[in-house]
């Protein structure tokens, strides 16, 4: 897992009064959940990063470690939630999650087809529906992406989550999920109508 590194302030004030004038001087709000509990939940420190360093780390498929530092003191995390305008889609709040090398923690990883797949060979198009698969495990052991081969893939057939394995990693996603499939298209049934009349 790439590492990116964030720096923060507390925000000594908190809610919608306060977010609003924060955004206006470029800030976004921002919480960190950490190890420590309050009554069964994850107690949140409240702080702000500029919108010019966050941008890198928002606007991208990869995933990252965060290493944050909020007025000096060093936290490691990940992106647990980001909350965007419903119409000007301008980030309003990002949530992270802090995390240490035992605990496991769930997130997104990219997904990458390999290989040509037979159905692609016999006039197929090959289509990708999902582009991230939740997994579990402590984040030393996630990897950037999830290599899935798609050689023996047929025409008209999927490969679903269910069907996956990866070294190290508890699969979190449903196992009924598609991730991909070959779907028919135009020529390849023009192509299997001439071999049933041939």
């Amino acid at each position: 897992m790439k590492e990116f590194a964030l720096t923060g302030k507390k925000r000594e004030t908190v809610g919608k009064k306060a977010s609003k004038m924060m955004r206006k001087e470029g800030l976004v709000p921002c919480n960190i959940y950490g190890e420590e509990l309050v009554e069964g939940k994850p107690v949140a420190t409240a702080f702000a990063i500029p919108m010019a360093d966050l941008r890198k780390a928002i606007y991208t498929p990869e995933i990252y470690l965060i290493n944050l530092t909020i007025d000096g003191k060093e936290r490691k995390a990940i992106i647990k939630e980001l909350q965007f305008h419903p119409v000007t889609d301008a980030l309003l709040h990002v949530d992270f999650l802090e995390v240490n090398e035992t605990k496991p923690i769930t997130i997104g990883i990219p997904v990458k087809l390999n290989g040509l797949a037979i159905g692609v060979r016999n006039g197929g198009k090959l289509n990708l529906s999902i582009r991230k698969i939740n997994v579990t495990a402590p984040y030393k052991q996630i990897p950037e992406i999830l290599n899935i081969d798609v050689t023996k893939l047929e025409l008209g057939k999927s490969i679903k989550v269910g069907e996956l394995s990866f070294e190290g990693l508890q699969i979190a996603t449903s196992p009924e999920v598609v991730v991909c499939s070959v779907k028919a298209t135009r020529a390849s049934r023009s192509a299997a109508a001439a071999a049933t009349e041939a």
